[in-house]
């Protein structure tokens, strides 16, 4: 294989040379329900995602149930909640996390999820989990990065919020709890983020910088910035998706509905077949067009040891006769043989070197 970073989920491997890796996140679109979250993951399986991702807490895991002001949360979508209100309605009971693994193994679509402290790594340790996320609000969690690392699975690290220095120490972190496969995404934190705060640029910097599998988090409201991501080097995309954008669940407003994830499963790999490599050879679509390239043809009839003048030569399509570079060349020189009118010029018949 190229000397490019790699890992690999569940036997696909993932690298700059590979077709891009589309995640579905799942996230709190179940909406309460077992068997929306199956619909999302035969759906996602439909639209040619490779893998689908959950989240893995309960609002005691991830917060305190507290009505200070400290707890409570202004503006944006979810607005004069606290944040316990909005994880208990948010959170994948994890006895639903047993039969949703089996329901995706069962389809053929890798599933994992995104720890928010230690039981719900145990518990999907216990579900013998492929790989892991480390979602951005949990990227500077050097603990929980280092427990997850201790598997030896997989793990890929969100960076959205995070600087420099603490992707650094978020790698790190990874490496000395024993991680060896590690990938990182491009994210921005807001919910939906408008395209213009993405600064892609920053996607070719990462990989240049940590060296590591890059990708990219969009909570963009359309594809348009993850496919572009494509071109930019990354490796991963994960997007957020729904059966109903107007289901009215915490994150449905962002998500991708259906049509639209098998938009991006094939407009994604579309953009990264599209790159190639460096290559200015003829393409085999470009043959049977070469014929219709300007070339050099007799206009008018001439005699044997007659002088080509101006008027007997024009550069016209199709391509059969000399290119139109030796017109200078040709002017002035004697035709060897009789030439009829509308015959290609070729070296044959004019004494010039081709």
């Amino acid at each position: 294989m190229p000397n490019h970073p790699s890992i690999s989920i569940a036997g696909r491997r993932i690298a700059i040379d590979e077709p891009p890796y589309v995640i579905a996140e799942l996230s709190a679109n179940h909406n309460g329900k077992l068997e929306t979250a199956m619909s999302i993951i035969r759906e996602a399986k439909a639209a040619g995602a490779d893998a689908v991702k959950l989240q893995t807490y309960r609002p005691d895991t991830i917060t305190l149930d507290c009505n200070s002001e400290d707890f409570q949360i202004h503006g944006g979508l979810w607005d004069g909640r606290t944040l316990y209100e909005l994880y208990e309605e948010a959170h994948m009971p994890w006895e639903w996390h047993k039969p949703l693994f089996d329901y995706a193994r069962e389809l053929g679509i890798t599933i994992f999820s995104s720890p928010f402290d230690n039981t719900a790594v145990d518990l999907l340790e216990d579900l013998n989990a492929p790989a892991y996320k480390i979602a951005s609000f949990e990227a500077v969690d050097l603990p929980l990065i280092k427990y997850v690392a201790a598997t030896g699975k997989p793990m890929i690290i969100s960076t959205g919020m995070a600087d420099a220095e603490e992707i650094q120490e978020a790698i790190e972190a990874a490496r000395e709890g024993g991680c060896k496969e590690l990938a990182i995404l491009h994210c921005v934190s807001g919910y939906p983020a408008p395209a213009e705060d993405y600064n892609l640029r920053t996607i070719p910097d990462m990989i240049q910088r940590f060296g590591l599998v890059t990708g990219l988090s969009d909570h963009t409201l359309d594809n348009t910035t993850a496919i572009t991501s494509v071109a930019l080097g990354a490796s991963i995309i994960e997007k957020h998706f729904t059966l109903d954008r107007s289901g009215g669940g915490p994150d449905d407003s962002f998500s991708l509905e259906p049509k639209e994830l098998e938009a991006l499963c094939r407009d994604s790999k579309t953009a990264w077949a599209a790159l190639g490599r460096v290559d200015y050879g003829r393409k085999s679509s470009e043959q049977g067009s070469v014929q219709f390239r300007r070339s050099l043809y007799f206009v008018k009839s001439l005699k044997a040891g007659s002088v080509i003048t101006e008027d007997v030569v024009r550069s016209v399509r199709p391509g059969f006769g000399l290119p139109p570079k030796y017109l200078g060349e040709v002017i002035g020189k004697k035709v060897k043989v009789d030439v009829g009118a509308y015959t290609p010029v070729s070296l044959e018949v004019v004494g010039c070197e081709g």
